[in-house]
Order: structure tokens, then C-alpha cells, then sequence
């Protein structure tokens, strides 16, 4: 909110690898702005857009780039002419709500929103819908870019250093967090009806709730593996992984170190919704699962549930609502068999199709 003073820890208290995590989002927004003269506006957490706006700045220089700070004693001359007084490569950068409604050149080139701590959302909420760049800052000594429209960025020049910081920080308290969805993961697991003997992988196995239920499905005689894209989330299985003989494998679920039709079923637990291209995360499912094989999408909390949770209505054109799921599935080798989104979870099975 106006006026909020931003906690002296960020700027001073900082570790080093808290350093590096800072210094890394700033290389990819100051990679994400395009060439040419160009409007930034930095948006969503007050207490923070203007730090975010200043350190985006000291990044742009450092890179060469020039850049003007736009602020509320800037003289209006500079808003109407600084294309003409500055240069073709100038990034005028401003920060804060009032900024973003009066666009110094009609509209802004990249809007950037700030995602605040749960606890502390202002009036405003977290609006990042129609923004170029999230960036979660609900640990403000750890920022995360969560969205990177792709207009500016590749998806493979950001997403797995972001995916791999977000869920690190994590990994230590899953479990103590969502320790209660182990009951909802063994249901799951059980209505899907997974094959004895057959193989099932994981992807996206986070700390391995979902190893004991899918070892308990496919009996002694079946393999499951448990892949994840990051290493601390995978230290933390290590315990369900001996416990249950599965195989854990540090692995990006868009490109599977696993050979093709290899797999009787893929157990997908809150996957679709991090991946940057839904459908060819999908597309790469389908590419180890065999003819007939199984998958199983699934969330120990209904989308509506979860939407909430993060401040936001459901929309009918996300990746995982109905229809937009059952079209995703046929383009991409999969026959939506079961859709379920109650309250209390979502489970979405589908059949791999073909020869």
C-alpha cells in the first residue's frame, strides 16, 4: 500500500546465495527488454516496485543499456520527448500504479507485476492477468520470475533456473505444509487403477508423497521412478525412495531422459500449471507412455479451491479446465477418459492413443 516502508533486510541483510538469486532475476529482466526506445512500469507490491524498478535500472547499466528513471519530480519534458532527447535505445522505466495508468507514450512496452506475500496483499490483489513479467516476491530475499511473456524471452533462457529456485526454497518445509495430502494422493493413485507389474513414473515428484501409494499400486514386481527438476526437492524424497524401492532421477519434465513408449502410466501431480507450454508438456508425456498406457493428472485441491488460495477466480480458458484440457489431450496423444475437479481435489485420467 502508499507509503509502506520496504524492510531494510532486502537491501542489507542479504546472503550471498540470496545475492546471486537477486542478481539472476535481474539478468533475465534486464535480458527480457526489448531492443529500441521502450516504457518499463513496475507494478503490484508497493513496498517494493520502486527497489525493483531501481536495481532493474543498475542492471540496464551495467549492461550498457541506457536508461532514465522515471519518477514523480521527473520534469513532463522528459515524459513527452525522451525518444527525441535521449536516443533510440532508451528504456524509460517508472514504478507504481499512478505510473502505470499515465504511459509517458500512450502504453507501456513491458509491464512488470510484483507479486506480494499472501498476508499482505494490498486492496489491488495480485492482478498479474494481461502483465508481461511476474515476479513472486513472497519471499522477498528470494524473487522468482513466474511469467516471462515469450514475446521477450525464450521459455528455455528462464524457466529452469525460476522453476528450480521457486521450488528450492520449499523443499525443507513441504512436507510440514502439506503433509495431510497423503491421503489424497493414495485415493488418487488407487481410482486411477494403475496396472500390477507395470511401470509408472513420477514427474514432477516434488519430496515423494506420491512413491508409497504408487509402489502400493503396481506391487513388488513394478518399477516406479520419481522424477523432479530440483535437487533439494529430491533430497527430501530420498527417505520415501528407500522406503518404497522407486528410482529417483533429477530430470526436466520437458524433455524426459526416458526412451520412448518406456512406461505403462505417468503420475503428474500440480505439473501442467508450472510448465511454460502446457501442450508440449503434454506431447512429451505421451512420448514415454506405451499404446493404452495411463495418465493421471492430478492436485489434492480443486482448482477453485486453489485459485482462491492464490487471490485469483478460475478461468474457463486455463490449461487444466475442461474443455481447453480434453482439446489439449487429443493434440498431443491422449483421450481425456475422466475429469473430476470437485472441491477437495482434482484428478483428470487420460489414455495414450495410437499403435
Amino acid at each position: 500500500m502508499a507509503g509502506e516502508a520496504v524492510p531494510s533486510a532486502v537491501p542489507e541483510s542479504m546472503t550471498d546465495q540470496q545475492a546471486r538469486r537477486w542478481a539472476e532475476v535481474l539478468d533475465h529482466l534486464s535480458h527480457a527488454i526489448p531492443s529500441g526506445a521502450v516504457t518499463v512500469v513496475v507494478d503490484g507490491f508497493d513496498a517494493y516496485a520502486e527497489l525493483v524498478a531501481d536495481r532493474l535500472a543498475a542492471a540496464l547499466h551495467g549492461f550498457g543499456r541506457p536508461c532514465v528513471r522515471l519518477t514523480d519530480t521527473a520534469p513532463l519534458a522528459t515524459e513527452d520527448s525522451w525518444r527525441a532527447e535521449q536516443g533510440p535505445e532508451l528504456v524509460a522505466l517508472a514504478d507504481g500504479p499512478r505510473w502505470r495508468e499515465r504511459p509517458p507514450t500512450g502504453k507501456w512496452d513491458v509491464v512488470i507485476w510484483l507479486r506480494r506475500p499472501p498476508a499482505g496483499r494490498s486492496a489491488r490483489g495480485d492482478h498479474d492477468n494481461g502483465c508481461d513479467i511476474v515476479v513472486d516476491l513472497h519471499d522477498p530475499l528470494w524473487p522468482v520470475i513466474r511469467h516471462l511473456d515469450s514475446r521477450l524471452v525464450a521459455h528455455d533462457l528462464w524457466y529452469l533456473s525460476e522453476s528450480r529456485a521457486f521450488f528450492a526454497i520449499r523443499a525443507r518445509t513441504w512436507d510440514t505444509k502439506f503433509g495431510d495430502d497423503l491421503p489424497a494422493y493414495a485415493a488418487a493413485v488407487a481410482e486411477a487403477d494403475l496396472p500390477r507389474g507395470g511401470s509408472v513414473v513420477d514427474v514432477g515428484c516434488g519430496t515423494g508423497r506420491a512413491l508409497p501409494a504408487l509402489r502400493e499400486a503396481v506391487g513388488s514386481y513394478g518399477s516406479v521412478i520419481g522424477l523432479d527438476l530440483t535437487p533439494e526437492m529430491l533430497a527430501v524424497a530420498r527417505t520415501h525412495a528407500r522406503e518404497r524401492l522407486a528410482t529417483l532421477v533429477l530430470g526436466d519434465a520437458r524433455q524426459l531422459p526416458i526412451r520412448d513408449g518406456a512406461v505403462d502410466a505417468v503420475f503428474a501431480a500440480g505439473l501442467v500449471m508450472h510448465l511454460p507450454e502446457p501442450d508440449a508438456g503434454l506431447r512429451e508425456l505421451a512420448r514415454i507412455t506405451r499404446p493404452g498406457g495411463l495418465l493421471v493428472l492430478f492436485h489434492p485441491s480443486g482448482r477453485a479451491a486453489l485459485a482462491a488460495r492464490h487471490g485469483r477466480p478460475v478461468r474457463p480458458d486455463e490449461p487444466l479446465s475442461e474443455e481447453p484440457l480434453r482439446t489439449s489431450a487429443g493434440l498431443t496423444g491422449w483421450h481425456l477418459t475422466r475429469y473430476d475437479d470437485a472441491v477437495d481435489r482434482f484428478l483428470a485420467i487420460a489414455v495414450r492413443v495410437g499403435r
